[in-house]
């Protein structure tokens, strides 16, 4: 097989790996393609958590024609036996004489035993192949099986001069339809949404997802999208029982440092999980949050949250990728900021950015930018 169909042909397990963007967590988003004589013979992706994953999806579809294959796979097969049974078991039963890899798996129960024992069978193997590429696909898994924390998004929406709410706390809208079904979208590829306290007592927010699959641009239906995780960071304990998120299906959690009896019952009839998070400074801290929600296996955490939630994750360097919409207007100079960042008074202080997209939505534009070091 040349390097250019190598290419081509791993190309299109990446493109298979991004149908289950929605549906796969905690479980890493990974596409298969089987290969005879130049010609697929099966293809898969993994769809969600306990259900096939990819290889076994294509080997399904290959039958016996996978005998003699070669085997692009965006992520290292697994070696392990959890929800399911090893992938490079049923890799080498099927009789594959070739598996071309994109990237190992970060996972510790795997990370290169897979392409061991692959080896080991006699099957040749390579690994490297667009590799970064395949990294995109799973930022959330990598990083918690790396770090023990999640991938942490940070969504914002303002004003062309930097302003996220009027003085009085107007906000509605800023932005347009387009940029708010990309928020949606941002939202359902997110296993926990985190928030503020001020957030909901201000606007009283849903936090959910609310699309078709027709707006999801892919395989999923309606009845397959996971709503995520909904945190609340309320230090005190203020968030009222009648609060719209508690009324909504899904499990809301609500963090905090300090709470009377009477307000931690009230909240849990209410339908909340509430998670004791104490800080030294008398506020639920950040890092504490993003470790309990790794320890719950979530991969991708979007920050919905004011300026001043916002700025705490941010000045605790916390966020690996900053979505912001620009809406083309001016709010004035008496307009909410986007972040609140004390102690800033120096150049030297700034906090630099690192634009990776930038895209007209409407007439909005993203901007997707991450934190690289200081100047």
């Amino acid at each position: 097989m040349s390097v250019k169909e190598d290419l081509r042909f791993m190309a299109r397990a990446i493109q298979l790996a991004r149908y289950g963007r929605y549906t796969t967590a905690p479980n890493p988003r990974v596409g298969c393609l089987l290969v005879k004589a130049g010609t697929v013979v099966g293809e898969g992706f993994h769809y969600q958590a306990g259900g096939a994953h990819a290889e076994r999806a294509a080997l399904n579809e290959a039958g016996e024609q996978a005998k003699g294959a070669t085997a692009y796979v965006t992520l290292e097969p697994c070696c392990h036996h959890g929800r399911t049974s090893p992938c490079s078991d049923a890799l080498i039963d099927a009789g594959v004489t070739r598996v071309v890899i994109a990237m190992l798996d970060p996972n510790p129960k795997v990370s290169g035993q897979g392409l061991a024992q692959l080896q080991s069978s006699g099957i040749e193997t390579e690994s490297g192949l667009l590799q970064t590429e395949a990294e995109l696909l799973n930022p959330g898994f990598i990083k918690r099986m790396t770090s023990s924390l999640p991938f942490v998004r940070c969504k914002l929406a303002m004003s062309l001069d930097g302003r996220t709410a009027m003085a009085d706390g107007e906000s509605k809208w800023i932005t347009s339809d387009a940029a708010r079904l990309d928020v949606q979208r941002l939202r359902a590829r997110s296993s926990a949404i985190i928030t503020g306290i001020e957030t909901v007592l201000n606007d009283n927010p849903s936090m959910n997802v609310r699309l078709s699959a027709d707006s999801l641009q892919d395989v999923v239906t309606d009845q397959d999208i996971i709503q995520p995780l909904r945190v609340v960071m309320d230090s005190n304990l203020r968030t009222p029982p009648s609060a719209k998120l508690l009324s909504l299906p899904g499990e809301v959690v609500i963090t905090y440092a300090n709470g009377n009896p009477t307000a931690i019952t009230a909240l849990q009839n209410a339908g909340a999980t509430l998670c004791h998070l104490p800080g030294p400074s008398g506020q639920v801290e950040p890092k504490k949050v993003l470790r309990y929600l790794a320890e719950r296996e979530i991969n991708e955490v979007l920050i919905e949250a004011g300026p001043t939630l916002a700025g705490r994750f941010l000045s605790a360097n916390l966020i690996d990728e900053l979505v912001i919409y620009m809406a083309f207007h001016l709010m004035g100079d008496g307009g909410r900021s986007l972040f609140n960042l004390p102690g800033l008074e120096q150049m030297s202080q700034r906090i630099n950015l690192e634009v990776s997209d930038m895209r007209r939505l409407g007439p909005d534009l993203r901007v997707t930018a991450t934190l690289r070091p200081p100047i």
